[in-house]
């Protein structure tokens, strides 16, 4: 089966999205699959692209091309709307039309986040095409966008409390910014919690920690994505400090991006920008404000809920019922956990399940397969929540795409039921498939793609594969070498990997799939001779009939050695 492999798009969060893509790319089973990577750019156009391009470090590294980013700066392709109406070069890739899409896949695998790419966009075109493609459909897309509606929804659901307000741009005026800070304070408290709602990977996401004004309208402004400059602070910067400035305003990790306004004029690129504020402030006495012109109508404000932060990912058995995976918490390293914390190693760390009694892991479950089922969701969404000192569990964020690098929490999760990456990346598709027929649309056509996908998994399945050891020393790098290997093998589907980690007390052990998906080594000696948690177990048997189709006999148990010569036998 062909699968167009979808990326980028215009969002912030297109970086992410690239790393997703390279996941599926890497990591979808080859005996099953031929992966097709299709770029999206910010024009929305859709790229065929060049495969030694997915080895990229990052978009912006091929794309727009090299001829372009000499100019001191380096930007996406929003930046030089003049490229719009120009042909892709033939070194990126070639471009196609959505008429064209069945003639180079039969499904698309959508690695792509944020607006137009999670809401049900994309989602609509696909289907219009007729082309089966992964995740959630029209209706759960659309939920899973708005963080407001989610609110809403999932009180219904659940009749949790949690204050919010919701703020709209007309309403953000600044001589009304001292009051509208003391009218939240009364009613929500501090810290407050301002989020972008459209947004995800912790973009658009700023904590107000002290009573302070100044740090609110920042915050604000953050999440609206705009910033507000006055004249000395811009006048005071010399030329390089004024080219780092608006390098950073490029970013999307840190900044609020191109193309920008500044009273009522679009700025594409850095260097215009930097001409635009000389010129400004050569006359101009009040602050420069910059929008971007893919900024937030409105932003939601929300009281602080303090407790242990989680994550759970939620998938489909085969009848269509929900399944909750084992809830992963996350133990923040650092005071705000925005986009650059979220994704910088050493900044968090995560623990399967949340460190508290059974039963509380078990609630958790609950609530979130209920949420997954009542919101509309469908084949798998991952639901951020907090679990507070009284034992109130508090959702937010349910993410119908969840991040998709190979150590990503869903992955984690699926590991603790028996599935390796190369595993769950095909449960997503065929998941999804069955999804796309459960629609009415297109049924018969869908079912002939799903019986021919399930032939070969089970002849696959079938097939007696050699078993090669990945013999690994316990340190961090030789265990991130290993677990690469690991994936790759699964993935190449000649071979079956076995894991092999020679530990720091001189055995060897052989290790389970779950343990390759720990944060660090430490973290597997830790469990050697750890028993099971009961959650994880009791998850793994409600999963038993599903792993089975996709991994076959899945072994929980750590085996030890004392030599390679005795494992070898």
């Amino acid at each position: 089966m062909r699968i167009g492999i979808f990326f980028g798009g215009p969002s912030r969060e297109r970086e992410i999205s690239f790393a997703g893509g390279k996941t599926a790319f890497e990591y979808l089973d080859k005996s099953l699959f031929e992966p097709v990577p299709v770029f999206v750019d910010s024009f929305g156009r859709f790229i065929l692209l060049e495969k030694p391009l997915m080895y990229a470090s990052e978009i912006r590294e091929f794309y727009p091309s090299r001829s372009i980013q000499q100019t001191g700066f380096k930007t996406y392709i929003e930046s030089h709307p003049e490229l719009a109406n120009e042909s892709v070069p033939s070194e990126i890739g070639v471009e196609i039309s959505p008429e064209q899409f069945k003639q180079h896949f039969d499904f698309v695998f959508l690695a792509m986040h944020g607006p137009d790419c999670e809401d049900g966009a994309i989602q609509g075109l696909l289907e219009w095409y007729k082309i089966p493609y992964s995740g959630p459909g029209l209706m759960g897309s659309a939920v899973g966008i708005d963080k407001i509606l989610q609110n809403e929804m999932i009180t219904l659901v659940n009749g949790q409390q949690k204050k919010s307000w919701t703020l709209r741009y007309d309403q953000w005026i600044p001589n009304e910014y001292p009051i509208l800070f003391q009218v939240l304070k009364k009613h929500l408290g501090l810290p407050l919690v301002i989020k972008a709602p459209h947004q995800g990977s912790s973009i658009g996401v700023a904590i107000v920690k002290d009573d302070s004004l100044e740090e609110f309208i920042s915050a604000v402004n953050q999440c609206f994505f705009q910033v507000e400059l006055d004249g000395a602070t811009w006048t005071a910067l010399g030329g390089s400090e004024k080219q780092a400035w608006a390098q950073k305003v490029a970013n999307l990790d840190e900044g609020i991006g191109f193309p920008l306004v500044l009273n009522g004029e679009m700025i594409y690129h850095p260097a215009k920008l930097i001409d635009v504020l000389d010129s400004y402030f050569s006359t101009a006495n009040e602050p420069a404000v910059l929008s971007s012109a893919n900024g937030e109508d409105q932003v939601l404000i929300e009281e602080f809920v303090s407790g242990q932060e989680f994550s759970c990912g939620c998938i489909q058995l085969d009848n269509g019922k929900p399944l909750a995976l084992p809830p992963s918490e996350v133990i923040k390293m650092v005071q705000v956990f925005d986009f650059n914390a979220k994704y910088k190693p050493g900044a968090s760390r995560k623990r399967i399940p949340v460190d508290t009694t059974l039963e509380l892991n078990q609630e958790i479950q609950k609530v979130i397969a209920t949420v997954f089922e009542q919101l509309g969701i469908d084949v798998c969404v991952r639901i951020d929540g907090f679990l507070t000192p009284e034992g109130t569990i508090v959702l937010h964020d349910p993410n119908t795409i969840p991040g998709m690098s190979p150590t990503s929490f869903i992955f984690k999760q699926m590991a603790e039921i028996g599935l390796n990456v190369t595993h769950a990346l095909t449960y997503l598709v065929r998941q999804s498939i069955r999804e796309r027929i459960r629609s009415g649309k297109n049924i018969w056509q869908l079912r002939t793609l799903l019986d021919g996908l399930d032939a070969k998994i089970r002849a696959e399945n079938a097939k007696s594969k050699p078993s090669k050891f990945i013999v690994f020393a316990s340190t961090d790098e030789d265990y991130i070498a290993a677990r690469s290997k690991y994936g790759r093998m699964n993935a190449e589907g000649e071979v079956k990997p076995i894991p092999v980690l020679h530990a720091s007390d001189g055995k060897y052990y052989v290790l389970t799939n779950p343990l390759m998906f720990k944060e660090y080594v430490a973290d597997v000696e830790a469990l050697l001779h750890t028993e099971r948690h009961p959650l994880l177990t009791e998850t793994a048997q409600r999963a038993a009939e599903t792993t089975a189709f996709y991994a076959g006999k899945v072994n929980y148990q750590v085996s030890v050695y004392n030599d390679l010569e005795s494992l070898a036998v």
